[in-house]
């Protein structure tokens, strides 16, 4: 099974506040529903409600939530209780395909439990002083990098940005 993370973050590894992205890039979301379209996407409570109604659940893509809460019921979707009970259903279910997408709580603990094959992340080059969500640091040293995408901003979308692939 390939085991793949995409996330955006700020220069100092920033991805969100008040459970918001901190930017609004296009581009950047295009990349994101095209890579991980027709693949399994799992993602923490908080970051799937977090994602505007009439986009839940993420269209073309199996979406695996996990939750503390047992009894927490998200329609067209998989709930489960940890990552390593989500990592088993997607065996069970056939998938081969699978793509951690958020939180900073699920990135953490993919990047500790999980052999992460992948990291696609987006580098934005700006900075977010009152974030309070972080992409966990990893050691950069240890992935092949390839750039996918570099963005510099202009009249419609004035933030630069590149994306990066990391693979092990």
């Amino acid at each position: 099974m390939k085991i793949s993370a995409i996330a955006a973050m700020g220069r100092n590894r920033e991805i969100g506040k008040n459970n918001d992205l901190l930017w609004h890039i296009p581009r950047d979301m295009k990349f994101f529903k095209e890579t991980t379209r027709h693949k399994v996407v799992i993602m923490g409570r908080k970051n799937y409600e977090s994602i505007p109604p009439k986009f839940r659940p993420l269209p073309d893509r199996v979406n695996i939530i996990i939750s503390r809460n047992p009894e927490f019921q998200a329609p067209e979707c998989y709930v489960c209780t940890s990552l390593k009970e989500a990592i088993l259903l997607c065996e069970e279910l056939g998938e081969d395909d699978v793509f951690i997408i958020g939180g900073a709580q699920i990135y953490a603990l993919a990047l500790e439990e999980l052999p992460i094959n992948t990291l696609y992340i987006t580098h934005v080059d700006a900075t977010y002083p009152d974030a309070e969500a972080y992409f966990p640091d990893f050691n950069q040293s240890e992935w092949k990098t390839t750039e996918v995408m570099n963005v510099a901003g202009d009249d419609l979308q004035p933030l630069n940005f590149n994306i990066l692939r990391y693979d092990k």
